[in-house]
């Protein structure tokens, strides 16, 4: 095969989005890199959109993988017991749950994070025989309806084609730029009889909003929304699809907050090698479902268990996670002195750990950086529901040396394009 796109734009959908931002055929990857068929190499500040937090075909996940599938190991099994699935849970439960004073039963709702939302909205709807939800400004939680509805992102909703009902859109942190205001006002709503919002079976939110725009919260904030939960009987489920399994620079993204969430969604980076996998992680009291009740013919991707399992060594000791805070101080330094450097950009930090970035008011500037970093050999992409934007990814286990290499494209970029604009001189 040639390094073409004449296939894809002959025969996939006009539904694709990141061959367009990326155009060109990618073959092979590793670690914290990845080579198109011209031999091209772009250092991943992408990785999977926080589905490769491992980075590409981490060895001893691979062989893991090669010695399962040549013993003939069980590839499908629906929710049968198997040894791999038993391993996992085995394992989660020792290295993650347990360290951390964490008591959850394992739901294996289907293979995608939105598989995950869905299963926690019914679940939470379920055991407190209420209907309505409360999401957050700018909130991204997945692409199915019932996961679609709790979403902020116009564009996204409206493809929805219909009504997306039985939710309330509450301000996230700083939205209304005030800790204290923010959680006020969010208390009135749910306490005045004149609101019009009856009182909810859950709050949903991210701790740092991946799509809409890396926006973090304050960890009193989060110890605020826990209260208000906690105080009127509502469960708190915490999205951490893509802010989980070390992002942000610990296992989950809430632990700095200290709060003890009643059902946590994980997906994306917990299968390790970007294999499909999704948990449900619920606090047994609501472990309610019936046997049956909500199920999936991909629930049981036993691939996934066994490089799921592999990746939790990685969790051991707390190499990695001291690693993944030092590195994320290089991360905010970096772009801190990028807003110096270039106050032309107009721009603020946003987010935490392994997923900062700088919001522009400058309208398409972040998706013209992303795009001059991909000519120059790194892959990234933008958020924010303007995408406004441009957004570190990189693999929590990358070196220093791809780090540097990495940031050192970025302000290259952000140069040219700024150049290009005369909005600065060389």
């Amino acid at each position: 095969m040639q390094n073409d796109l004449k296939v894809f734009d002959q025969h996939e959908s006009e539904v694709r989005s990141y061959v367009r931002g990326f155009p060109t055929v990618f073959h092979k990857a590793k670690g914290h890199k990845i080579w198109d068929l011209d031999g091209k190499e772009y250092i991943d500040f992408f990785a999977g959109a926080g589905a490769l937090n491992y980075g590409h075909n981490d060895e001893k996940m691979k062989q893991k993988l090669i010695d399962y599938i040549t013993e003939d190991g069980i590839t499908h099994s629906l929710d049968k017991a198997t040894k791999a699935k038993g391993e996992f849970l085995e394992k989660f439960h020792e290295v993650i749950l347990k360290p951390r004073n964490l008591d959850y039963k394992v739901m294996f709702p289907g293979p995608t994070g939105t598989n995950t939302v869905e299963s926690a909205l019914k679940l939470a709807r379920k055991v407190t025989g209420r209907t309505n939800v409360v999401s957050f400004t700018n909130g991204f939680h997945g692409m199915t309806i019932g996961a679609l509805a709790v979403t902020g992102n116009a564009f996204k909703r409206k493809g929805a084609g219909m009504p997306l009902t039985n939710t309330v859109t509450m301000p996230f942190d700083n939205f209304l730029d005030n800790t204290s205001s923010d959680l006020e006002y969010i208390e009135r709503f749910l306490d005045n009889n004149g609101s019009g919002v009856d009182t909810p079976a859950a709050f949903i939110l991210e701790t740092v909003q991946g799509e809409g725009g890396l926006n973090a919260a304050r960890m009193e904030w989060l110890k605020g929304i826990e209260k208000i939960c906690r105080d009127r009987g509502i469960l708190l489920i915490v999205d951490d699809v893509q802010a989980g399994v070390g992002r942000t620079g610990t296992f989950f993204s809430f632990e700095p907050a200290g709060i003890k969430p009643d059902i946590v969604c994980l997906s994306k980076s917990i299968g390790g090698y970007g294999s499909p996998l999704a948990l449900t992680l619920i606090a047994p009291k609501y472990d309610t479902f019936a046997p049956g009740e909500h199920n999936g013919t991909f629930r049981g991707n036993n691939h996934a268990f066994v490089t799921a399992t592999e990746a939790l060594n990685y969790w051991t000791d707390d190499a990695l996670e001291k690693s993944v805070q030092e590195k994320s101080k290089k991360i905010t330094s970096f772009l801190e002195d990028l807003l110096k450097k270039f106050p032309e950009l107009k721009g603020s930090l946003r987010g935490r750990g392994f997923m900062q970035g700088i919001s522009s008011e400058i309208e398409g500037l972040a998706d013209e950086i992303a795009g001059k970093c991909f000519e120059n050999g790194l892959i990234m992409e933008t958020a924010g529901p303007d995408d406004e934007v441009f957004k570190l990814f990189p693999p929590i286990t990358i070196d220093d040396e791809g780090l540097e290499k990495g940031l050192s494209i970025i302000e290259k970029s952000v140069t040219q394009v700024l150049e290009a604009k005369e909005l600065v001189t060389s």
